[in-house]
């Protein structure tokens, strides 16, 4: 399964690292990334597979949340399939 990964917040050092850090940790492969700075606020979208780790959308979203809280930044996670129809 792929998943959809947004990342929004206020810009600082780490999220990207701790962020990535966690699909490591997990075995999910980042097909695609792309980060942006609008003016102070930081935005990524990645693209992930999540076919070689043993967490699921569900527990993807619950890991995430936790690493968005600490950041203090705002994170989404949706299937692929959502923006394939």
């Amino acid at each position: 399964m792929r998943a959809v990964v947004t990342v929004v917040g206020k810009d600082k050092t780490g999220i990207i690292a701790r962020v990535s850090g966690l699909f490591y940790e997990k075995n999910i492969n980042i097909l695609d990334i792309s980060q942006k700075l609008m003016q102070n606020l930081f935005t990524m979208i990645a693209l992930v597979d999540l076919e070689k780790s043993s967490l699921g959308m569900e527990e993807l979203t619950a890991e995430l949340e936790k690493v968005g809280n600490e950041l203090s930044v705002a994170i989404r996670v949706l299937p692929e399939e959502m923006f394939r129809r």
